[in-house]
This record gives C-alpha cells, sequence and structure tokens, in this order.
C-alpha cells in the first residue's frame, strides 16, 4: 500500500467517531428544513452545496420566516466567517499540500476537520492532502445522506424539542470546545468570546454575535503571551 492510499485511509478511520457525533445534527437539519418548507431534494442539496451546518440551521430559520434574501446571504456569512478564520490559522500549516489542492480541501474545512487537523498538527504529524480528504469525504457522504434521511422520515417525531434533539448543536459546539482545554490560555479566550457573544447579542442581534464573538476571543488570545511550554508553540517549531 503506498504513503498516500495508507494516510487517506488512516484519516477515514480518524472520521468514524466525527460521523458517529454529527449523525444527529444532521438528521434534525433534514428534518427541520422540511419543516420549514423546503422540498426532501432540496435540503440534499443544501447540505451539499452549502456544507455548514449552523448556517444551514440559520438560513432554513430564515427561509421560514421569508425574510429578504439580501438578509439571508448575509446572515450565513455573519456565520460562516469562522471559516475565514479556521482557514488563515490551518493555512500555514498545510505547506505540503499545493495550489488547487489546498482550495479544494479549505472547501471540506468545517468545524470537526478542523478540529482533528490541529489535533493532529499539535501531536506533530503531517497534514497530507491523502489523509485530510481520507477525513473529509466519508464526513461529507454522510452528512449529506443525514440530510436526506431526516428529511424523508423526520416527520415522524412531532416535536423534536421535547426530546432535546434542539439542544444537540449547543452540545456538539461545546465537546469541540472542550477538546482544546489543555492549551494555554484556553479559559481567559474561551470566557472573553463568550462574553463578546453575548454583548455583541444584545447590541447588534442574531446571527452577528457568533462571528463577533469569535473575534473577541481572537484578539484577547493575539494579546495574551504563550508559554514556552504550549503545546501550539511546540507545534509550530516541530518538523514537518
Amino acid at each position: 500500500m503506498t504513503t498516500s492510499r495508507r494516510h487517506f485511509w488512516h484519516g477515514a478511520r480518524d472520521s468514524l467517531p466525527i460521523v458517529a457525533s454529527a449523525a444527529p445534527f444532521g438528521l434534525l437539519f433534514g428534518a427541520l428544513a422540511v419543516d420549514n418548507g423546503l422540498s426532501i431534494g432540496e435540503a440534499v442539496l443544501m447540505s451539499a452545496m452549502l456544507y455548514a451546518g449552523a448556517s444551514q440551521m440559520v438560513g432554513i430559520e430564515l427561509f421560514g420566516a421569508h425574510v429578504a434574501p439580501w438578509l439571508v446571504v448575509f446572515s450565513v456569512f455573519a456565520v460562516n466567517f469562522r471559516h475565514v478564520l479556521y482557514s488563515a490559522a490551518l493555512g500555514r500549516k498545510m505547506d505540503l499540500i499545493p495550489g488547487w489542492r489546498k482550495a479544494v480541501a479549505f472547501f471540506f474545512l468545517v468545524d470537526p476537520q478542523f478540529a482533528a487537523a490541529e489535533t493532529r498538527y499539535e501531536v506533530g504529524k503531517p497534514l497530507t492532502f491523502a489523509w485530510y480528504m481520507g477525513l473529509a469525504v466519508p464526513i461529507y457522504i454522510f452528512w449529506v445522506l443525514e440530510a436526506w434521511a431526516g428529511a424523508l422520515f423526520g416527520n415522524l417525531i412531532a416535536h423534536p424539542e421535547a426530546i432535546g434533539l434542539d439542544f444537540v448543536l449547543s452540545i456538539y459546539f461545546l465537546g469541540l470546545v472542550l477538546g482544546f482545554r489543555k492549551r494555554a490560555n484556553w479559559l481567559p479566550v474561551v470566557i472573553a468570546s463568550g462574553l463578546g457573544s453575548i454583548l455583541a447579542y444584545w447590541l447588534v442581534g442574531s446571527p452577528w454575535h457568533v462571528s463577533l464573538g469569535a473575534l473577541v476571543g481572537v484578539c484577547v488570545a493575539v494579546l495574551l503571551p504563550l508559554k514556552p511550554d504550549d503545546p501550539v508553540a511546540d507545534a509550530a517549531e516541530a518538523p514537518l
């Protein structure tokens, strides 16, 4: 087996826990999309083309509210702005992925993909294109299939909030944040980001509080010094 093929299958193996944890969220999106007036085909197409869970949720809520199209586009952009920060943070660590392959890779740069790539980099393993796509392809395929299944069978659950399904998104992101809890300055950055998001929610409103809270966290992270034994600092100096 070639090195690229081995890296691809390692990535596919690493994707299994992500596929399992994202399944309720993908099913919930499909159910809510149909409940807000989208057809099954439109729900699947939205998952395949937009491919950003939180933004998809915001989009279908606004579709159901019959707001102006420009407001839908700007709201999705506001929620998705954190992906610009993801690509900026991850881009310099992906030097081994050249040209158009890096552009393709960034299409699949969703929250768990970023978290898994950051974790792999911190332990000193290279972010090869084969590993990255081995991780991304199963997550993407199952995400689209889950939207289809949720849209097709979601009406069997009349009140998803009664069994806590409406809280899946919050739990999902909380798990991602806790995954970085061993990093230096994690707690002050999380507190600053949370307070910034709350303040932005009251002053500007949803969904801008998501990106503005993230920007506050980034600013605090820039101002705080890194400790010598911080895994991020060590990884930045480690050979690829």
